[in-house]
């Protein structure tokens, strides 16, 4: 089976599961791509004629723009692609629409393999091929074809300005009109468009359109582009090329071309599918394509509640610097998350969790998080750190002296052992954890109160100290030597507050960031009086300005005391931060012996009403 992801589930349990895999067991069943053949690379119909059959009983691909980096919504496409390849015997092709000279970058092809392998998923298989593919490996292709579109007939070259084609294009509940260069002859259109492809035209002069229906109530059937003007250099084929094909040209083409069985998309999609199907039974019709064609299959995208997963939106937060690059941990991006301390397990069991629907719907940003806590729970050790300092004397411990106490690395996980906590007479405790005048129901330090200190000893408060402004700089107490935790005896004493604490002398004093939601509220820049805004789309309810609803508290940035361990945490590494969250070592700003942390996510959902 290809290596495209790990942890195979078996199909039988897995098709109850969503429609798209119902609709895959049926298509295997059935035989339906039984006899296609494979080339050994993408191609024409003649380059896997006579060749083997395919090895991959289907095919499947993920096909992102590199005009940007990859968010939580691409990591539900990416796990539904790659879950059904690795599923079912096939192969998942990580498969760049690079269409745009004007917005692609290296930058963003980089990150977004590093983000899918990130994931967990692999675009290799058992033979080594890499399937890693671009659209552009496939403009030599698309050019050969719409010529060929133009000698029968079904495509043209059209002379009518960008205004001009949009009058013409007609509306919802008006035909469209044809063009007065529709009926170009087949001549004439070839001779423009290999001007136009050797650079003889400006931008706009001309465009070569599909002949189809101008009175279709599909607008996307009225006549659309197929190729566009556009002397910009490609970050991949330099000035080769100065005409360049539509998403709508390119995307089906390359499917068929890299004998995709199964072309998954979200619902925004499903009106362009007629279009899809068009374009590639006229190229199959001329021999050009391999029988059976793919098949397009809409899906729900994911709608999250507290953040925006608008590519323009993000571009916006990043330029206008609300946020610190794309791989802010408040960002919904892939790397975003992965620098905040989410995990690729947690996202792929958000992905099984939420399931795969055709009807959209609102998936609240806490199951997202719940996720992520079921996961890191499993596999965070356990540290201490101290968030809010407060100094703790303990007045009866001899000075000079220090001794250790242990603590279990993980709970649950007796195997995973203890390490030890040196404890000495001044210790950090969290200042929350003291109540000069205590509230109803206060069960840790107070005068005249007992508690455990975590690990260690049940200690009593006898008063604090303040500075010149009134403000409480240390707690004192005295200690009882026999409550030692883990000695005999130790349970002689019974408390019911229970509180955690580091050594002042042996602390690690850390930067630690706290981050939360980027949004205070769950439809930034919708009205919030309506249970939802719309969902397949940024329209509907009037949009006031979003940004406005950026959560001020969605970063701080504080110096922790934290136990000595952790000065030699990885980056990276995670760890559970008792009584305050998941925290992980900044991948970007953690030095050897000096990390920075990030939370991840708290313990307990503090949004919740």
């Amino acid at each position: 089976m290809p290596p495209s992801a790990p942890a195979p589930k078996k199909p039988a349990e897995a098709s109850t599961s969503n429609f798209i895999r119902q609709i895959v067991e049926h298509d295997l069943a059935s035989g339906k791509y039984a006899a296609r053949t494979w080339g050994g690379r993408p191609g024409p119909a003649k380059a896997h004629a006579g060749a083997p059959t395919d090895p991959a009983k289907i095919r499947t691909r993920f096909p992102p723009e590199p005009n940007g980096y990859l968010h939580y919504g691409h990591a539900k496409s990416i796990c539904l692609n790659f879950g059904l390849a690795r599923d079912y015997g096939g192969v998942c092709h990580l498969r760049f629409d690079d269409t745009n000279p004007t917005r692609e970058e290296q930058e963003y092809v980089d990150s977004i393999r590093d983000a899918v392998k990130w994931l967990g998923f692999s675009w290799n298989d058992n033979s080594g091929s890499g399937n890693e593919y671009y659209a552009s490996d496939y403009f030599g292709f698309l050019y050969e074809f719409a010529e060929e579109l133009i000698r029968r007939r079904h495509a043209y070259v059209d002379s009518l300005s960008a205004e001009e084609m949009r009058e013409h294009r007609g509306t919802l509940t008006q035909a469209g009109r044809h063009s007065p260069y529709r009926e170009r002859s087949t001549d004439e259109s070839l001779n423009l468009l290999r001007e136009m492809r050797a650079g003889k035209h400006a931008d706009g002069a001309h465009v070569l359109r599909a002949k189809i229906d101008m009175a279709s109530g599909n607008i996307n059937l009225r006549d659309p582009a197929m190729y566009r003007i556009r002397h910009a250099t490609h970050h991949r084929t330099g000035d080769l090329w100065c005409i360049y094909p539509n998403y709508d040209w390119a995307h089906g083409v390359s499917d068929a071309l890299e004998n995709i069985t199964h072309s998954i998309c979200t619902l925004e999609f499903e009106d362009h599918r007629p279009l899809y199907e068009w374009f590639n039974e006229r190229l199959a019709e001329a021999g050009l394509l391999q029988r059976p064609l793919p098949q397009q299959i809409e899906f729900a995208r994911l709608n999250l509640t507290y953040v925006v997963l608008s590519k323009r939106k993000l571009i916006q937060l990043v330029e206008e610097k609300h946020v610190d690059g794309w791989d802010d941990p408040r960002m919904p991006t892939l790397a975003g998350a992965r620098r905040r301390g989410f995990t690729p397990e947690g996202f792929r069991l958000f992905a099984d969790r939420i399931g795969v629907a055709k009807a959209d719907s609102w998936i609240d940003f806490s199951i997202l998080e719940d996720c992520m806590r079921e996961h890191l729970n499993e596999v965070a050790p356990r540290r201490i750190a101290v968030l809010d300092p407060l100094k703790l004397v303990i007045e009866n411990y001899p000075l000079g002296k220090e001794e250790e106490c242990h603590a279990p690395n993980h709970p649950q996980k007796p195997e995973w052992g203890k390490r030890a906590l040196p404890f000495s007479r001044e210790l950090w405790i969290e200042r929350e954890d003291f109540a000069e005048t205590p509230p109803k129901g206060f069960f840790r330090l107070f005068p005249g109160n007992k508690v455990r200190l975590r690990y260690g000893f049940v200690v009593e408060c006898t008063g604090c100290d303040r500075d010149a402004s009134g403000k409480v700089i240390a707690v004192r107490c005295t200690y009882d030597p026999d409550t030692k935790s883990g000695t005999p005896g130790a349970d002689k004493v019974k408390v019911k507050g229970n509180i955690h604490w580091v050594s002042a002398q042996h602390a690690y004093a850390a930067e630690v960031r706290l981050y939360d939601r980027l949004f205070k509220v769950p439809h930034p820049g919708k009205s919030q009086k309506a249970s939802a805004p719309p969902l397949a789309g940024e329209g509907g309810l009037s949009e006031g300005d979003w940004l406005e609803d950026l959560n001020p508290d969605s970063k701080k940035v504080i110096t922790a005391q934290l136990e000595p361990a952790l000065r030699e945490a990885k980056a990276e590494e995670r760890f559970q931060f008792e009584r305050h969250g998941y925290f992980l070592a900044d991948r970007a700003d953690s030095k050897p012996g000096a990390p920075k942390f990030n939370r991840a996510v708290t313990l307990r959902d503090s949004w919740s009403k």
